[in-house]
């Protein structure tokens, strides 16, 4: 019984390292090209929350694809501080128009008031 079990057990793991194998024969595991990343970040404009929510990274052999996830990376985060360039800018000219509103001692005429009543 114990010579028929390790015969088995031959056969069994010869098979399945002919298998894995292909014995020369690429058919059996063929190469496969890595995927790419089908639906890019938008070039043309901003993007937008659904924009990241769409998106959908290649997976490789080990995780995802590690360039793939650096460029929607690299962009995001150029997108984000652009962003905040811009709402900088704007908060600092809305101060700056406050600040002149209310410095000036006209703030509650209304035109064509004259100063002296």
């Amino acid at each position: 019984m114990f010579l028929f079990l390790l015969i088995a057990m031959v056969i069994v793991v010869a098979a399945v390292t002919l298998a894995v194998v292909g014995g020369g024969d690429s058919t059996v595991l063929p190469d496969v090209p890595p995927e790419q990343l089908v639906d890019p970040l938008p070039v043309s404009r901003p993007v937008g929350r659904a924009d990241v929510e769409a998106l959908r990274l290649p997976v490789g052999a080990r995780g995802y694809r590690m360039a793939d996830v650096d460029e929607v990376l690299g962009r995001l985060g150029a997108e984000l501080a652009e962003r905040d360039a811009r709402i900088a800018e704007l908060e600092a000219a809305l101060a700056g128009a406050q600040a002149t509103a209310v410095s000036s001692p006209d703030l509650f005429k209304k035109p064509g008031e004259e100063s002296g009543r």
